[in-house]
């Protein structure tokens, strides 16, 4: 057999008889661990089978170096091979470290990794758990992923940038404002939000805290953060967001990632909000680069889906008030963004002409009944009305939102003094009385 394999040896490579045997030696020093063998076929491979070299050397690494299952992880991640993570790591049973796959989240998407974030998800990662301030400002300032625009956008609302300058939730929020415009106000911008930001910054040090944004901002003393940070109790959910696809999603809009926008889209809460928000920070991103080569059609497939489900419920949908989102609604957030066929689609019509008829039950030929009122009065009784439970569920006018507020701000004042709301971080609004 020695002899047979020898001969082999020099057949196929052509070399002589002496390097033949060395050969050899080699090849009986490497069965001596037959576990640590894998044999790939270039050539000959079954039908159907689609296994790729890479896969193969990584699935021997799996084996050869005993790699924790959170090595593994961020080496597949590294190799982008979702498939690989997908049948060889994340198997039944496998138990996980607190916290490995939190940073397996992080470092898939900071390298723009859909698909892994995709897997982590489908395996248990929590968001609103993962997605805290400083994770969140450590993603905007990471140099991984696709070159993007925000550093340009945001000199115009922070001139004369020092070289290093590390970006603050608060200079996001400035540009927010400024591609949003109008009176949309972004929370990270608001007095609560600075608080809580304030509160984080003082227990983690080690998070940029004597960076040149974060002085320019809170000041270079621990006064002035241990006087923002009291007026909030320390709790860990404060480092943590109610709505984090909101957030991720204008994170990947903000950043030019396409692709992980749509997936953030897809998970969560408010999602036509969160399509046509997205759609107006790429207009004003388009605008602000003088070509309009993003894609601003996520939206799309919300269209005709919420007005095939239910009407009444659609209509709701595109006129109750997102706290989230500056108190906008969807259909405000329309007109910002100009959208002019969502605006055009028949649910925000019936908004419209409801609006427009008031108490009015609109039926066969209302305006004609309208007419035939105002020049025979007695035709009124004939004409139908809104009841009181359906009037309560129309789209009020600004002007209408305006007269509620006043009211409701003159039953508070009737109230004693301490049945009244005493949150410190309640912000105070103030409209003009015309």
């Amino acid at each position: 057999m020695k002899d047979y394999l020898i001969g082999t040896i020099q057949r196929t490579f052509e070399v002589g008889l002496e390097q033949a045997e060395c050969l050899y030696s080699e090849l009986l020093q490497c069965t001596r661990k037959k576990n640590l063998i894998t044999v790939f076929r270039i050539t000959d491979r079954p039908e159907g089978v689609t296994q790729e070299l890479d896969q193969t050397i990584l699935t021997a690494l799996f084996k050869s170096q005993h790699l924790s299952p959170s090595e593994q992880l961020s080496l597949a991640l590294t190799w982008n091979r979702v498939d690989i993570a997908r049948s060889e790591i994340f198997v039944y049973g496998q138990e996980w470290p607190p916290g490995a796959l939190d940073e397996a989240m992080m470092q898939a998407l900071e390298h723009d990794r859909t698909d892994f974030v995709k897997l982590l998800l489908e395996n248990g990662v929590s968001m609103k758990k993962f997605l805290s301030i400083p994770r969140l400002e450590e993603l905007y300032n990471t140099k991984q992923g696709p070159t993007n625009t925000l550093g340009y956008i945001l000199r115009d609302v922070r001139p004369h940038i020092p070289r290093g300058y590390i970006y603050t939730l608060h200079d996001i929020g400035l540009v927010i404002n400024k591609l949003m415009g109008g009176a949309y106000r972004a929370s990270y911008t608001r007095r609560k939000f600075r608080i809580i930001y304030a509160k984080v910054m003082k227990r983690s040090p080690h998070v940029h805290r004597n960076s040149a944004s974060f002085i320019r901002y809170y000041g270079n003393t621990n006064l002035t953060l241990s006087l923002l940070a009291e007026t909030l109790p320390t709790t860990k959910e404060t480092a943590l967001f109610d709505y984090p696809f909101n957030e991720l999603l204008t994170w990947a809009v903000l950043t030019k990632r396409q692709e992980m926008a749509l997936l953030m889209w897809q998970h969560g809460e408010e999602a036509l909000a969160k399509a046509l928000v997205a759609c107006k920070l790429y207009k004003a991103m388009a605008n602000e680069a003088a070509e309009d080569d993003l894609e601003t059609e996520i939206y799309e497939e919300l269209r005709n889906y919420g007005k095939e489900q239910d009407d009444d419920q659609t209509q709701q949908l595109l006129t109750c008030e997102l706290q989230n989102w500056s108190g906008q609604t969807c259909l405000s957030l329309a007109v910002t963004a100009n959208h002019r066929a969502l605006l055009a689609h028949p649910c925000s019509q019936i908004i419209l002409a409801d609006l427009w008829m008031g108490g009015l039950r609109t039926r066969k030929n209302t305006n004609l009944k309208v007419i035939l009122g105002l020049l025979c009065p007695l035709y009124v009784l004939k004409l139908d009305f809104k009841s009181k439970e359906e009037l309560q569920l129309m789209p009020q006018t600004e002007e209408e939102h305006l007269i509620g507020l006043e009211e409701e701000n003159e039953s508070l004042d009737e109230r004693p003094l301490d049945a009244r709301n005493t949150d410190p971080d309640a912000e105070v609004r103030m409209f003009p009385v015309t």
